[in-house]
C-alpha cells in the first residue's frame, strides 16, 4: 500500500507480509525493496530449521545484536580460526 504525497510521488510504503503478518513500512523504493527480500530470505532460512536450531539461532541473535562489540569479535575470532586451519 503506497501514500501519495502532495508531489505525486509516494511517502511511504507498507509492506505486510501473509504468512507471519510482520509489517514493514519504508520511506524509499529502495528501502522497501531491502525490507521484503531480508523478510523473505529470514522465512527461507527460518523454515529449512528444525525446531531446536529456532530455539538456538534465536537466543544466539539476541545474544549478538544486543552487543555489537561481542559481535565484532566474535567475528574477529571466527576469521582468526579460518586462517589457522587454512595453515595447517
Amino acid at each position: 500500500m503506497r501514500a501519495k504525497s502532495a508531489a505525486g510521488g509516494w511517502d511511504q510504503a507498507v509492506f505486510r507480509c501473509g504468512r507471519c503478518g510482520a509489517q514493514h513500512t519504508a520511506t524509499t523504493e529502495a528501502g522497501y525493496l531491502k525490507a521484503v527480500g531480508a523478510h523473505g530470505d529470514a522465512h527461507a532460512v527460518w523454515d529449512r530449521l528444525n525446531p531446536i536450531e529456532r530455539d538456538g539461532i534465536a537466543s544466539i541473535l539476541r545474544t549478538i545484536l544486543a552487543a555489537p562489540d561481542l559481535a565484532a569479535e566474535l567475528l574477529a575470532l571466527a576469521d582468526r580460526q579460518l586462517t589457522e586451519d587454512a595453515s595447517r
